[in-house]
């Protein structure tokens, strides 16, 4: 190096080319990011402001008729909302027209949204449609029943539509002409031009048909799901110049079986999308299967999403190897379905793109059909293709979007989905129930009530005496015998500032780290709350109130939380041998040993029976999965993961009826059809659990054939028939004891039944697993094996055991 820098003709020309390098960097990028002709602004109601990602939004005082509309502002702000421009709204009793003018071509039409009261009008009789060039955007629109259904505080609602050239953009509200007292508003107005990038130029693949399909300039669609899959949500202002927010996935995949999040290969270098299709970030993240073959051969990469009936979806699918690895054709091939319909039977990404490292997108169209209930779900599946043999039986995924396609008649509007029935203890009803009030005053007493006004508030942005905003601070009024309460420096310390080698695991709360604390004394798992999440607060406030005032051998410990620059982080003891899930199945582990499992399960029950048996409440988990049962150093099980964990049932009730969540493939049918939920319940889901335990298979299974899709179902099946062995995990075979075998089996079959009055209570299930176990035990200290066991062998030697 020495002597060629020695030689000026040299330098020279090393120079030209460090400059041409830096020249088209910088051309690179400055190219990077789309400069839309239009991108404005508008508070609606309210003067010139900025918001927190540095948008300025002027008022749209010269934009609305002011004799038919009034300038209002919100009668409270809710922690989560911000300040502009959720804060003012135009609103009025009668039909308006914004009219704006703007360049031809495509554009962003962004609806801003927050239900409240608004000079002093009830926010339930805001019922309203808003139209815009002969399309209808919002039909009989109720922004507070959609709010309360979808569990959110505010929205966007995202449409694209072609403006001609020399016409003005009309943006009309209008009231509900069938009731004298609805009212419209809006609270922001969003304009951005974008490319045509949802114009193809070749048709899209309309699954299930031959025809095809595209998007033209009488085209008008809304975006209902944006998502940046395998990774951190990316908020507008990081967007590649058209303000797009993309939201994270974790909320919408089915079932245990969620795969793994993969970041680029040093070696790959990521290449600019084309056309401003997506930001560069989204193909800087991905979600895979396991890194097992022979377990992704046997399940999906499965997401769901709510949508409503009677339209067409345009499904864009992002993708970009970023593995070094993967850089031929055929080394990673997967079919793509929709709706259990073959959208592309072998997707190729390096066959699509041309090598690894190149963004690129395919687009489906699916039809929703209007003959099922007023919203449906919408299945995504990703499965390995096994005909041409790769060297990976592996899918991936980067980034989606789904958008609703307008009707014949030009409509996007679809019904307003339907609140779940409010339960009785419902803390936003007027007066709590005792049950909700106990629920917050036991236990812990004070301290936990304190925490909760702290969690609230923490987040909320305040105005500091200078006038501007200030971040809610870390303090807390936990008492120090609760739980320790972490510096957001404590926790980056813990875990070299969330490292992603330290990287436990991914759950609908967030990720998961291992860390240590106290000059590395301790291990610690550190759950670190993703900020996207809608349910994420309330989880927090749930996990923190439950852990607190509980106290079992078999509940993971909850050691402390920061909440410091609105975190909000939980830490826990270190479990060293994972999840069950994680010694079951897609593992190179040794598998467990039957009385292992029989010993974790017991643990798992004992927890459970104790919450469902508690002295001053029924405490119902509502999310048993084996991904919940965790494992310390000698293997005792602790279940974990109370964020979705209801009060249970007072004496007068039968029920708490409630919004269905928890895990598919777990949830008990009776409480999903009927909306209520009882102790029964995790019952069921813990029979799940058993078979899981012992067919060492997922809960769900789709590309098997549809009788054996579910376990439960499937498993019950084989029990009836008498025919249970067959799907017996093969490693147990010849191990486990026939009269254990039986117990076991008919104890699993029992929680699943489909009627919950049926299944046994926890306390039968516990006393069923440890006579199994005793079962085992005397029939290894017999020296028998599983064929030769007799019942009477056994129960005489059960006898003489206790007779000792």
């Amino acid at each position: 190096m020495r002597n060629s820098m020695s030689n000026p003709r040299q330098c020279v020309r090393l120079l030209t080319i460090f400059l041409l390098v830096y020249f088209v960097s910088v051309q690179s990028q400055n190219q990077s990011n789309y400069a839309p002709r239009d991108a404005i602004f508008f508070n609606c109601g309210g003067p010139n402001s900025t918001d927190s990602d540095g948008r300025n939004w002027i008022s749209d005082s010269s934009f609305a008729p002011p004799t038919t509309t009034a300038a209002a502002t919100a009668d409270a702000q809710k922690p989560d909302v911000p300040q502009v421009p959720y804060m003012t709204a135009r609103v009025s009793r009668s039909n308006f027209t914004y009219t704006f003018r703007v360049a031809p071509g495509r554009i962003f039409v962004r609806l801003h949204l927050y239900s409240a009261s608004y000079n002093g009008l009830n926010a339930a009789n805001a019922l309203f449609s808003a139209t815009t060039a002969g399309y209808t955007l919002l039909k009989n629109f109720s922004a507070a029943q959609t709010m309360e259904a979808l569990s959110s505080t505010h929205m966007v609602k995202e449409f694209s539509v072609h403006v001609p050239p020399g016409q003005a953009l009309n943006i009309t509200f209008a009231p509900a002409e069938d009731s004298g007292n609805s009212y419209a508003f809006v609270n922001g107005i969003e304009l951005v031009s974008h490319p045509d990038i949802y114009t193809m130029d070749a048709t899209a693949i309309v699954v299930g048909q031959s025809t095809g399909f595209s998007v033209d300039n009488s085209t008008a669609m809304e975006n209902v799901y944006r998502l940046n899959v395998g990774g951190n949500a990316i908020k507008p202002s990081d967007d590649n110049g058209l303000f797009r927010s993309w939201g994270i996935d974790l909320d919408y995949l089915f079932s245990a079986a969620s795969g793994v999040t993969g970041a680029p290969d040093p070696n790959v270098t990521v290449g600019l999308p084309s056309n401003y299709a997506a930001p560069l970030d989204l193909y800087t993240t991905l979600r895979s299967m396991e890194p097992d073959d022979s377990v992704n051969r046997n399940f999906n990469l499965t997401w769901l999403f709510a949508v409503d009936s009677g339209f067409s979806y345009l499904v864009r699918l992002h993708f970009c190897e970023i593995d070094g690895v993967i850089n031929k054709t055929n080394q990673r091939v997967f079919s793509i379905f929709l709706n259990n319909r073959t959208a592309a039977a072998e997707a190729d990404v390096i066959a699509w793109a041309g090598g690894n490292g190149v963004p690129i997108h395919r687009d489906y169209v699916v039809f929703v059909p209007s003959s099922g209930p007023p919203r449906q779900d919408l299945w995504l599946d990703l499965h390995p293709y096994t005909a041409s043999k790769p060297q990976y039986y592996d899918a991936i995924l980067n980034g989606l979007e789904i958008f609703k396609i307008n009707d014949t008649r030009g409509n996007l509007g679809g019904p307003n989905p339907i609140p779940p029935p409010r339960p009785k203890s419902d803390p936003s009803s007027k007066r709590p129930s005792k049950n909700h009030r106990a629920a917050i005053g036991g236990g812990v007493g004070t301290g936990v009530a304190a925490l909760l006004v702290v969690l609230l508030l923490g987040c909320c942005r305040r105005k500091d005496s200078s006038g501007g905003e200030a971040e809610g601070s870390s303090s807390s009024n936990l008492p120090s015998n609760v739980c320790r309460h972490f510096s957001i420096a404590e926790i980056k310390a813990a875990t070299n500032d969330f490292d992603e080698a330290l990287l436990l695991g991914l759950g609908g709360f967030g990720k998961v780290y291992r860390g240590e604390i106290d000059g590395g004394s301790t291990k610690v798992a550190v759950k670190r709350g993703n900020p996207q999440s809608q349910q994420g607060v309330h989880e927090f406030q749930t996990e923190i109130e439950m852990l607190s005032k509980l106290r079992h051998r078999h509940l993971v410990s909850l050691i402390g939380f920061c909440q410091d620059n609105c975190e909000m982080i939980l830490v826990y003891d270190y479990m060293a041998n994972g999840t069950l899930r994680d010694h079951l199945y897609g593992t190179s582990a040794a598998p467990l040993s039957w009385r292992q499992r029989l010993e974790i399960c017991i643990g798992a029950a004992r927890v459970l029976h104790y919450l469902h048996t508690g002295p001053k409440h029924t405490i119902i988990h509502r999310d048993v999965k084996t991904t919940n049962i965790l494992l310390d150093d000698k293997w005792v099980a602790k279940v974990s993961d109370f964020g979705l964990s209801k009060t249970g049932p007072s004496l007068d009730d039968t029920h708490v009826s409630t919004l269905v969540k928890g895990s598919f493939g777990y949830l008990d049918p009776e409480y999903y059809r009927r909306q209520r939920l009882t102790e029964k319940s995790d019952v069921y889901s813990f029979g799940v659990v058993l078979f899981e335990v012992l067919c060492a298979r997922p809960p769900l299974m789709r590309r098997l054939p549809e009788e054996q899709v579910s376990l439960a179902e499937w498993a019950q099946q084989c029990y009836n028939e008498g025919v249970l062995d067959g799907i017996v995990d093969q490693f147990l075979i010849g191990k486990i004891a026939r009269e254990s075998f039986d117990k076991f089996a008919e104890t699993a079959a029992k929680c699943v039944d489909e009627v919950g009055m049926e299944r046994p209570s926890m306390g039968d299930v516990l006393w069923n697993l440890e006579f199994a176990l005793q079962l085992q035990e005397t029939s290894e200290e017999l020296h028998l094996d599983s064929s030769g066991v007799t019942p009477s062998a056994v129960l005489s030697h059960i006898m003489s055991l206790e007779g000792r």
